[in-house]
């Protein structure tokens, strides 16, 4: 499992322009079960994605078809984890 966190290093205007592209990748990717759970950070300084993924280079692989990431709006951290402990009803994510 990986976590991603986005910083924006645009503007959030340059980040308005690319938007609809971002919520349009995140219907594949939620769709094909790669995404769990994502949302903005407070304050809207970037945002934050729990994907599943077999392996580093296929989580980089979904990472780099992110509008956001082709057009340079955010830097990404990713963080892989292997949950070992889950509330009751998470394990279908795992």
């Amino acid at each position: 499992m990986f976590v991603f966190t986005l910083t924006y290093i645009k503007p959030i205007n340059e980040v308005e322009k690319y938007l609809q592209q971002h919520i349009a990748y995140f219907k594949d990717y939620y769709h094909s079960g790669h995404f769990i759970a994502s949302g903005r950070k407070v304050p809207r300084t970037g945002g934050v994605i729990l994907c599943r993924a077999e392996n580093k280079e296929q989580a980089l692989a979904i990472l780099q078809k992110d509008p956001f990431y082709i057009q340079q709006i955010a830097k990404y951290d990713i963080i892989e984890f292997v949950p070992s402990k889950h509330a009751k009803g998470f394990e279908a994510f795992i």
